[in-house]
């Protein structure tokens, strides 16, 4: 994984590389980022009927909303509950800056002494040409763009100058290659997205193209959910212990959101 981490301000710095990353995982803990601008502006654009969304920056600059803050405030909150020998001691984020913000806020309030890296492997998928469009933009603006998604569905279809599924799944495979590597003992918190966490699920359980659209398209993952996998010896195949949990925010009283990506997923 790549060492630099990048602060909140954008600014990035350089650290030694964790001897965590030498040595072994048990636990692999995914959030997906707090709410955030774009999520409210897609939001709104969709509601309105508009073809484009109105996003305050480019994707990897977007910020987290208001609620945004909230929630992963909140989420520090009951990660500040987990036993010191039990917490993550190594934190690595996608650098868009919403998960950036994410994890920053959620360790500072946990009290987690831990620094926050960040990789671009775990970045948002890059939608190209279709980046700002609504589904009804795309509609109504690349028409055969929009046939051809249909066609292929979202795992294999990969608009002009972006991604697919698959895509994403390629870099994401490295990841976990270096996480199989480590020996035992250590615990590991990524901070990313929606479409991350959901191609995590489909490498670590081995799924099929169907039954990751399945759960895609029935189950929208939560802003500031908790994905949590284990292997207690350290070593093989990781085991699901709990999938697209927010009852850290519903306890705390804190809104509960998802802005799900279209939930047409499958092929024609």
């Amino acid at each position: 994984m790549g060492q630099n981490g990048t602060s909140a301000d954008g600014t990035h710095k350089d650290a030694p590389v964790p001897a965590a990353w030498t040595a072994g995982a048990v636990e692999l803990i995914l959030i997906r980022h707090g709410e955030s601008q774009g999520n409210v502006a897609a939001t709104d654009a969709t509601v309105s009927g508009a073809e484009v969304i109105a996003v305050p920056a480019r994707d990897a600059d977007v910020e987290l909303s208001s609620t945004g803050r909230e929630q992963v405030t909140a989420l520090g909150r009951s990660l500040a509950a987990v036993p010191e020998d039990r917490r993550p001691d190594v934190v690595i984020s996608s650098p868009y800056m919403r998960a950036y913000q994410t994890a920053e806020i959620a360790v500072e309030t946990a009290g987690w002494h831990v620094p926050v890296r960040s990789d671009e492997r775990l970045r948002d998928r890059e939608l190209g040409i279709l980046d700002m469009l609504t589904a009804f933009g795309v509609e109504t603006r690349l028409p055969q763009e929009a046939e051809r998604r249909r066609w292929l569905g979202k795992f294999y279809y990969r608009p002009p100058g972006g991604e697919s599924w698959a895509d994403v799944a390629l870099r994401l495979r490295s990841v976990i290659g270096e996480l199989n590597a480590l020996g035992s003992g250590h615990r590991v918190m990524l901070v990313c997205h929606d479409a991350v966490v959901m191609l995590f699920r489909y490498i670590l359980e081995g799924m099929s193209e169907r039954e990751l659209l399945d759960v895609a398209a029935s189950t929208p993952v939560l802003n500031a959910s908790l994905t949590r996998y284990v292997r207690p010896d350290g070593v093989g195949p990781w085991t699901l212990d709990s999938f697209n949990e927010a009852d850290h925010l519903m306890e705390q009283g804190v809104e509960v959101t998802e802005h799900s990506g279209d939930a047409n997923v499958h092929p024609r």
